[in-house]
């Protein structure tokens, strides 16, 4: 069993140096506890490789006292960066250009970004690997927008890290948590990422939502298409739909699948995958999934299927009234917050809607964060 020198400072992984089994059964007994008397839950699905494999990682920067340069994750609850030089959960190669990435910076003597001050280059960096095609992603994101050295910094950086397809620069001159900056520009590659999931590949802008563990979203995504029930004639609305992955997984069942999503680079994205994949009968339609279904509803549109795989803040209500607005006989809900899908399941029981069943799957190993897919169907229909 692998231990973690900070990681009860770090606080993200609350069963590292446990054995692996122990956190299956605990998990399956709060999934059980949590949901057991409402529907039928079925066993966890376990990782197969539980560590490194987080395919997208971003750290901060910061300079401290004495002027080292450090980078690492926040401490849980707060902005105070704990420094390590390995993590158990992230992926290696991205660790690696991570620690280069602080290494070229200090040799160039590099401004870091100041929180409290707001003024700095070197903010943080976000780095996504795909390891089913070998693309590595880095996104350099700085706090001020003249890169002085910029072109010397990529040409050292691809130089240390050959296997590096992609480099972006983004700027972000927020003062909160948020990652990204509006502004990206492509310094180096195509601009973007490939990744394959059952088959299909998929392509991954630096905004655009994608699973961080590539092999057990094949385990989710395969079980909730299994859960669902979907035949060939249904039709499908798979809402906050991303990057397509699930629209076009879908299409394999369906010949009437459309994707909804707010974020336009993710639906950019989408509609290329569809073309790359030669998928026909999914379209794609950028828009606010509440927005969309409540206008459907009031045109008499109906979809057989509804597919959502929202935040880990989970639906809202009035997402859930248009949802059920629209009459649909299966609502298939992805969910990475087993507590917000509770309280929304509750609201789908008041407005007529049955759980029938559950799977949790360990997407996440060694933290207590646990994905499950839930199925509802109509009552009465």
């Amino acid at each position: 069993m692998a231990k973690c020198k900070v990681s009860d400072v770090c606080g993200s992984c609350k069963y590292i140096g446990k054995p692996y089994e122990l956190q299956l059964a605990e998990k399956m007994h709060y999934i059980e506890e949590l949901f057991g008397k409402y529907t039928n839950v079925n066993f966890i699905i376990p990782c197969s490789e539980p560590y490194y494999y987080r395919n997208k990682v971003n750290f901060p920067f910061k300079r401290v006292r004495g002027g080292a340069i450090i980078y690492g994750t926040y401490e849980a609850g707060s902005h105070r960066i704990v420094e390590r030089d390995k993590c158990m959960i992230e992926n290696k190669k991205a660790q690696e250009i991570a620690a280069t990435i602080r290494d070229i910076a200090k040799k160039r003597k590099m401004s870091i970004y100041d929180e409290r001050t707001g003024i700095g280059l070197l903010r943080r960096v976000l780095i996504r690997v795909s390891e089913t095609t070998g693309q590595i992603m880095v996104v350099i994101v700085t706090g001020q927008k003249y890169f002085v050295g910029k072109t010397d910094f990529i040409k050292e950086l691809r130089t240390r890290h050959p296997e590096i397809t992609t480099i972006l620069t983004n700027l972000n001159e927020r003062r909160d948590s948020m990652i990204l900056g509006s502004m990206t520009k492509k310094e180096y590659g195509k601009g973007y990422i490939e990744d394959i999931i059952l088959g299909k590949k998929f392509r991954i802008s630096p905004e655009s939502f994608f699973q961080v563990n590539t092999k057990q979203a094949e385990l989710l995504y395969t079980e909730a298409m299994f859960m669902s029930g979907i035949m060939k004639y249904d039709k499908v609305l798979d809402c906050y739909c991303g990057t397509g992955t699930i629209s076009c997984i879908a299409a394999a069942l369906s010949d009437n699948v459309t994707g909804v999503e707010l974020n336009p680079h993710a639906v950019a994205d989408a509609v290329i995958n569809a073309k790359k994949n030669k998928i026909e009968g999914v379209r794609f339609v950028q828009a606010d999934a509440t927005e969309y279904m409540t206008e459907a509803a009031r045109e008499g549109i109906r979809y057989d299927v509804v597919i959502m795989d929202p935040p880990r803040a989970g639906s809202t209500e009035r997402f859930i009234h248009a949802c059920t607005g629209m009459a649909p006989k299966t609502v298939v809900y992805i969910s990475c917050n087993p507590d917000t899908l509770m309280r929304d399941a509750l609201l789908f029981f008041k407005l007529g809607y049955e759980m029938q069943e559950l799977t949790p799957v360990d997407m996440f190993p060694w933290t207590d964060d646990i994905e499950c897919v839930a199925v509802f169907r109509r009552r009465n229909p």
